[in-house]
């Protein structure tokens, strides 16, 4: 399967407004930051962007407001050359937003009002039926409500198409739905949350490729665990693997994970296989972690695809 496979993101819409600070405040502590933005966020839109960018025909299944930040969401989306189509706008429902502070040491604080993207029901995912049938693979997030995410992995599996979750933040889903997911994307906390890896404080890169070996075929189909500046680790039927992240100056990781998450599932929409994907993943995230913001600081499927041959074992595009 050739580059601009079709990939399905039912997700999350945000914007979110950013404020940089030298180090976070303390509780009752009002500081001064030195750098604001507004942008595109939430984790769906986030890793449609990812996926897209990285050359897969993306829809973006998302409810937004019809309130002015609704209207920059679906601008800055048409922008970026996504559809808009599958996108509805709710009429007493404000778009997600997220309020996020991003520290001087990269790291981030975040806080997310699911607004308009609660709207996205069963029913809706029932709607759009004939959309995933259609796809190469499906993808989806926690940000969403447990019942929807339900119902998309169940249309996934009735429909034969491939079923990505990312289970972040982690959500109570139904034990069919990590079953069939594959691969179940997750950091460690997430993992632990599904069962993966629960006394599993400190362990290594390599201990993590085994935790994520002993999870296939009982949680999910197949596991990736993404575990920062240190790499990421996948597994599946055919086998193991782990692939450490370059060593890179990081700006702010806000949406890396997203970055990860979009290309990953780009890849094995058109054909890679999972180890193949999970090595051009961890170049997408550790370029993403080196700009500011979300779906701005995501390297064009070029440059990730350079990064990830430079690391070894990728063929080219």
């Amino acid at each position: 399967m050739a580059a601009s496979a079709r990939v399905v993101v039912f997700g999350s819409l945000n914007v979110d407004s950013t404020s940089y600070v030298e180090s976070f405040p303390r509780p009752g502590e009002t500081i001064r930051s030195h750098g604001f933005r507004v942008a595109l966020g939430g984790k769906g839109s986030n890793q449609a962007v990812a996926a897209h960018v990285a050359g897969a025909a993306v829809e973006l299944v998302a409810r937004v407001g019809a309130d002015a930040t609704g209207d920059f969401a679906l601008a800055t989306l048409e922008r970026l050359g996504l559809p808009i189509g599958a996108i509805a706008r709710e009429v007493d429902v404000p778009t997600g937003v997220a309020q996020i502070t991003v520290a001087d040491s990269g790291e981030n604080t975040i806080i997310v009002t699911g607004g308009s993207n609660l709207a996205l029901t069963p029913a809706v995912v029932d709607a759009e039926r004939d959309r995933i049938a259609a796809a190469a693979l499906v993808l989806t997030q926690g940000e969403l409500p447990v019942a929807t995410i339900d119902r998309i992995a169940a249309a996934a599996a009735e429909a034969g198409v491939r079923f990505v979750l990312n289970l972040a933040p982690p959500a109570a889903v139904a034990a069919p739905t990590l079953a069939v997911s594959d691969p179940l994307v997750v950091n460690e906390h997430e993992a632990r949350a599904a069962g993966i890896g629960t006394d599993a404080a400190g362990a290594t890169l390599d201990e993590w490729r085994e935790l994520a070996a002993s999870a296939v075929g009982t949680v999910a189909r197949s596991i990736v665990v993404t575990l920062g500046a240190a790499g990421a680790v996948a597994a599946s039927t055919d086998g193991a693997w782990s692939v450490a992240a370059p060593h890179v100056t990081a700006v702010d990781t806000t949406g890396a994970g997203d970055g990860f998450t979009g290309t990953l599932a780009a890849f094995l929409a058109e054909g890679r296989p999972l180890d193949e994907a999970l090595r051009i993943a961890v170049a997408a995230g550790a370029l993403a972690v080196q700009g500011r913001g979300t779906v701005d600081s995501y390297a064009s499927r070029d440059v990730v695809l350079d990064a990830a041959r430079a690391d070894g074992g990728v063929s080219p595009a």
